[in-house]
């Protein structure tokens, strides 16, 4: 029988590199998306009619019954979230409403309408703030220091709840941050990776940073997708860190995207304090070893491989934008 899962935040990276996985594995699938939304279908345009759009919104709970009831999934993954930190500090009050309260309204919709589903939670590093040992594990006390991670540390424990009140069959991926050349403009990666594309084609002439000396656990959201279908197709349900395990930073993110480009990136990278983070995370390094030996997942792409193949992507998406 034909397996049929429910995915929110279908437009986002995670969620299109989910569906292209599950469409691989046969499974009906269906995304959320709102009636509403200004967000583009391109990630998954491609996929075609392997994936069936359903409209929603986590601030609606009637809407996420009718849902359930029409679709009535085996597996549902939320990745919807409002996930830009700081957007989280002049937008609390609706990050806390999509990103904590919108998990408690889709928590209940599959208790009231679909118990037996599995159910899939993206929680995030940031729920780990500043934390007091480093690598973190699954057992490592939770400090947000921003409303993002408060948000989702809200979420996470809710999940949590309703797996033990309730039994239902839900999970929390801790996932700590994740690329791909379909990661949004917004966020720092891609702003390296883009930049360094667009000097090398004569497009800009400098790139302006902050911390060059910030460190960072990247990963390819392809590796951090597969993760997460692993975890719903286990006996019992439990929660993982899902990271590459190791630390990378900003400078030496910028020292291999010029360098895959063929340029010196001290030529075009300046430091500017605007662009510093508030209260930057200390060491956010995630321990994969209860995946890796309860799961057997760990990263298949290395960081330089990232890199590279997202500066390729930027370049042939610049270079087809001016033909």
């Amino acid at each position: 029988m034909t397996k049929k899962a429910l995915i929110t935040g279908l437009t986002g990276q995670d969620g299109s590199y989910l569906a292209e996985l599950l469409a691989s594995k046969g499974y009906q699938v269906y995304g959320l998306v709102r009636r509403t939304s200004t967000s583009s279908l391109e990630r998954i345009s491609h996929l075609g009619s392997q994936v069936e759009i359903v409209s929603g919104d986590l601030l609606d709970q009637c809407s996420l019954m009718d849902v359930i009831n029409d679709t009535e999934p085996d597996e549902i993954y939320n990745l919807a979230a409002q996930s830009y930190v700081p957007l989280s500090w002049t937008q609390p009050a609706l990050t806390a409403e999509y990103t904590a309260l919108g998990v408690s309204r889709l928590l209940e919709s599959i208790r009231r309408c679909k118990p037996d589903a599995r159910f899939y939670q993206a929680s995030s590093s940031e729920v780990f703030g500043q934390p007091d040992e480093s690598p973190q594990t699954e057992r490592t006390a939770f400090r947000p220091r921003n409303p993002y991670g408060v948000a989702k540390a809200y979420a996470h424990w809710m999940t949590a709840n309703y797996r033990q009140h309730y039994h239902l069959y839900a999970c929390c991926g801790i996932t700590y941050t994740h690329e791909s050349p379909r990661r949004g403009a917004e966020f720092v990666f891609r702003k390296i990776t883009s930049t360094a594309a667009k000097i090398k084609l004569g497009l800009a002439k400098e790139l302006r940073l902050g911390n060059l000396e910030a460190k960072r656990d990247w990963c390819y959201a392809k590796d951090a997708v597969r993760a997460m279908w692993l975890m719903l197709q286990q006996e019992k349900p439990d929660d993982y860190i899902i990271a590459s395990g190791e630390t990378h930073s900003v400078k030496e993110l910028v020292e291999c995207a010029f360098s895959s480009v063929g340029l010196s990136w001290q030529d075009y990278v300046s430091v500017d304090p605007e662009f510093y983070r508030p209260d930057e995370p200390v060491q956010l390094i995630g321990s994969i070893d209860k995946i890796k030996n309860q799961l057997d997942w760990q990263p298949e792409y290395s960081f330089a491989h990232l890199v590279e193949s997202m500066v390729e992507y930027d370049l042939k998406k610049l270079t087809d934008s001016q033909v």
